[in-house]
């Protein structure tokens, strides 16, 4: 399943890049719903300083930053700096989850984001799938406007 969700950012592109690839910028788009913690020794990456293609370790998601729910076995596949990653992984419930997130500069000094997630759900989750398709389209929602609010 693929879901995909766009917006503009009124800042410049070099700003939105260091917020969406800090772990304090991502966790703040994720806000109050979740949180999603660094994996054990990696404390002072930022996806700018991974080293692709390289698994990182688990990555946990609290539910309203409190209550441990799933994990990201996080692996960033491919790093365009300033412009674009492609997180390849696989999550306590999904078999496949990839987030590819795109910037691009606008002439005004704005940013555009484009967020594109391939998720395939472990097979007790199968039959829910539309289920979290519109679950995860929300919430990537969620994440454009407090990132946008965050420059607004």
């Amino acid at each position: 399943m693929i879901i995909e969700r766009s917006s503009v950012v009124g800042a410049p592109i070099g700003q939105v890049w260091a917020r969406v690839v800090d772990p304090e910028g991502i966790n703040d788009e994720m806000r109050p719903w979740m949180t999603m913690s660094i994996p054990r020794g990696q404390e002072s990456i930022s996806i700018d300083s991974v080293a692709v293609g390289e698994p990182l370790g688990r990555a946990w998601l609290r539910l309203f930053g409190l209550v441990p729910f799933d994990y990201d076995d996080l692996t960033i596949a491919e790093l365009e700096p300033g412009l674009r990653f492609h997180e390849k992984s696989t999550m306590l419930s999904m078999r496949r989850w990839e987030h590819e997130r795109t910037l691009r500069p606008f002439d005004d000094g704005s940013t555009g984001v484009h967020d594109r997630i391939t998720f395939e759900p472990r097979l007790p989750l199968v039959p829910l799938t539309p289920v979290l398709a519109r679950v995860l389209g929300a919430f990537f929602g969620h994440r454009h406007r407090r990132l946008a609010r965050h420059f607004g």
